[in-house]
């Protein structure tokens, strides 16, 4: 019988040291969201500040877009392959209405944002503080041995009309292989 690691971590498997969190921390998990799934519609997230909230699944209704999801603002990966490969991408302009979404609060990621020169790309940048949209997607991971707590798995959804047309989820939560522009703009 092989050995599968749990799922979802409870604060006790946060706080055991070593180990155990970073066999979590790219532990693939095959549950997350997929084509056809809809959009959670009770999680917030923040845009420049905590009072301005953003709902997604009202955002996109009836729209198309894309959703790229990072574990962590300002980490080398995110802003300087991951985020680029879209800023960058001829086609960007064709996918709609994008946002870029992190478990970080709305000051870590306007600031990231502007360092990145997302808004001048077209690109929403998202704070998921609590992790709760996050969550509802089983797109969460627990990063506590390297980011400190709960994060979001690197990932790009194509939406149509409030529901996942393609998720392309990064199979170790962080790397950069299935959720680059390339692979999802084409």
């Amino acid at each position: 019988m092989a050995f599968r690691l749990p799922i979802k971590t409870g604060m006790a498997m946060g706080r055991t040291a070593g180990a155990a969190s970073i066999r979590n921390f790219h532990a693939a998990i095959p549950t997350f969201v997929k084509a056809g799934d809809a959009l959670p519609n009770k999680a917030v997230l923040v845009e420049d500040s905590p009072g301005n909230k953003v709902n997604l699944a009202e955002e996109l209704k009836g729209k198309k877009g894309l959703i790229i999801g990072v574990p962590a603002a300002f980490s080398p990966g995110c802003s300087n392959s991951h985020v680029p490969s879209y800023i960058k991408h001829p086609e960007l302009k064709d996918a709609g209405d994008v946002f870029l979404v992190s478990v970080n609060d709305a000051f870590v990621m306007k600031a990231w944002g502007e360092s990145l020169g997302a808004g001048k790309a077209g690109i929403r940048v998202l704070g998921d503080p609590t992790a709760e949209f996050t969550k509802e997607l089983d797109l969460d991971f627990d990063g506590s041995a390297i980011f400190g707590g709960p994060r979001g798995k690197r990932y790009a959804l194509v939406i149509e009309d409030g529901k996942v047309k393609s998720a392309h989820v990064e199979p170790d939560n962080t790397g950069t292989n299935v959720s680059m522009a390339d692979k999802v703009l084409g």
